[in-house]
């Protein structure tokens, strides 16, 4: 069934026969490979109507890349709130479907993701999205410093190691501090998750400082909500938004760019745990 080719309205969705309610309860536990280079893990909001109020549902995606090069959307979970407890179970439940290793994980700063991940996959590296932080970052920045202050924080990210970014971010307190403490705040409390990226070369670095390639999925599935779709339960949504993944992952044939260089680079990093399957 296609979704883009027509207006789907909720009520459609919802009546969707049980037999593809059935086929995306079994993707959904599907085996998995026994191991992720990096995954991505990102959400989107989505209307639902629960208990006669109209609520907003969290749909959470998680793409792996696997040895091959090759995205795959690992399931879909809807849920209000992010919770530790939340994260844990989500990350047990790809180790039952059979994943023993992520080497990187990539998402935005959600709560109880890092503890999770670390109590799941103890190994794992942690990637904060540098785009979600810029966001955050300039929400409430004045516009008549917009621009300076992006630029400011550009010398951060785009730092060639490490300690030049420190030194950057230093200089952005210096400048930007007393009028925009949050910002200092966030970078400095999260600084380990987001500075991740810098150990890495340059072909590593592009892939995993941003959670692009599930954005760029999740603003295809968006497209059923372009008319402010309220979902009437959660059922219906997650069919809806199978059905999205569905259509648009019949095209992801090719791997990421330059991949052959990132795995080859990961396994110099990674030589411990990757050895076995290379």
């Amino acid at each position: 069934m296609k979704v883009y080719n027509y207006d789907i309205s909720p009520e459609t969705i919802s009546n969707i026969t049980n037999r593809v309610l059935e086929k995306a309860k079994e993707w959904q536990n599907r085996p998995l490979e026994e191991i992720y280079p990096i995954v991505f893990i990102d959400g989107l909001v989505c209307k639902v109507k629960e208990d006669g109020e109209v609520k907003n549902k969290t749909v959470y995606i998680m793409i792996g890349i696997n040895l091959e090069g090759r995205k795959d959307v690992l399931g879909i979970w809807i849920l209000e709130v992010e919770t530790a407890k939340f994260w844990l179970n989500i990350l047990n439940e790809l180790k039952n479907r059979g994943v023993r290793d992520i080497l990187i994980v990539c998402s935005d700063n959600l709560p109880g993701i890092e503890s999770a991940v670390k109590g799941a996959f103890p190994k794992s590296e942690i990637q904060v999205c540098i785009v979600h932080q810029l966001r955050n970052s300039l929400k409430l920045v004045s516009y008549k410093d917009l621009k300076e202050v992006s630029k400011d924080l550009k010398e951060i990210y785009q730092a060639p190691t490490e300690e030049m970014a420190l030194m950057a971010l230093d200089r952005f307190e210096e400048k930007w501090g007393k009028r925009y403490p949050y910002i200092i705040n966030s970078w400095r409390n999260n600084w380990e998750s987001l500075a991740t990226f810098f150990k890495y070369p340059p072909e590593i670095r592009r892939l995993i400082y941003t959670t692009n390639p599930i954005e760029s999925l999740n603003s295809q599935i968006r497209k059923l909500n372009r008319s402010r779709v309220i979902f009437p339960n959660d059922e219906a949504l997650f069919k809806g938004v199978y059905l999205a993944v569905m259509e648009v992952t019949e095209k992801w044939t090719g791997k990421i760019r330059d991949w052959h260089l990132i795995l080859a680079e990961l396994a110099v990093y990674f030589e411990d745990r990757l050895g076995g399957y290379l």
